[in-house]
């Protein structure tokens, strides 16, 4: 179906594909920006209810409020760790959300496709699951275009509804920004600031049932 060349190329950009808090403020052409947005769009969904929108943020002061909504969080969450750990992860940057020229907050709609979709009723997070295939299919497809993301991951679900007027019943699941960037790193910044290490995948895979190794 694929030659070696496109093979190698989609295996290149899993591997290579980072989580980005640095950018530069070069705009991005629309017609990149509706590439992303096609390829989200285009990722699986349980019982094809495709759950999710995206609202697009370019104006600097809504970026500057969603800052404040994840800095506030971050600040929150800090007391859950001390010491050295403390500062670790009060270190972590969310200024990439004013420096991108374009954060996507990506939502998650629970009614989309009425009371009874195929799949939802045995397992209702799959709308959720879904959600997250189209944030992985942007985020690959924005390493594809030579573009940063970085997924910023805390804050409260209300502050977000607030400032982007979301209705109560829809998830603000992920907050993305994108855009260029100077320094895009060769690990993972979490990897790299000795916060995690890579699992060995050994460790990780099991044979016909929970906790049994061997071939």
């Amino acid at each position: 179906m694929f030659s070696s060349e496109e093979r190698e190329a989609l295996y290149k950009i899993m591997y290579t594909r980072r989580d980005v808090r640095t950018f530069r403020s070069d705009p991005i052409p629309d017609e990149i920006v509706i590439r992303l947005l096609e390829a989200a769009h285009h990722a699986p969904s349980v019982g094809f209810m495709q759950p999710w929108n995206f609202i697009l943020v370019k104006s600097d002061e809504i970026k500057e409020r969603l800052a404040w909504a994840a800095d506030k969080e971050r600040r929150a969450l800090a007391i859950h760790y001390e010491g050295e750990r403390q500062d670790q992860f009060l270190n972590l940057k969310i200024e990439g959300l004013k420096q991108a020229p374009l954060t996507v907050c990506i939502t998650c709609d629970p009614t989309r496709g009425g009371s009874h979709v195929l799949g939802r009723n045995s397992i209702p997070e799959t709308d959720m699951m879904s959600v997250a295939c189209a944030i992985q299919n942007l985020w690959l497809a924005a390493c594809a275009e030579g573009l940063a993301a970085g997924w910023v991951s805390f804050y409260k679900k209300n502050d977000i509804r607030d400032i982007l007027a979301i209705p109560p019943h829809i998830d603000p699941l992920a907050l993305i920004s994108i855009g260029y960037t100077d320094h895009y790193p060769a690990q993972p910044i979490l990897e790299t600031a000795k916060w995690e290490k890579r699992r060995a995948l050994d460790g990780l895979i099991y044979r016909e049932a929970w906790g049994q190794r061997g071939n």
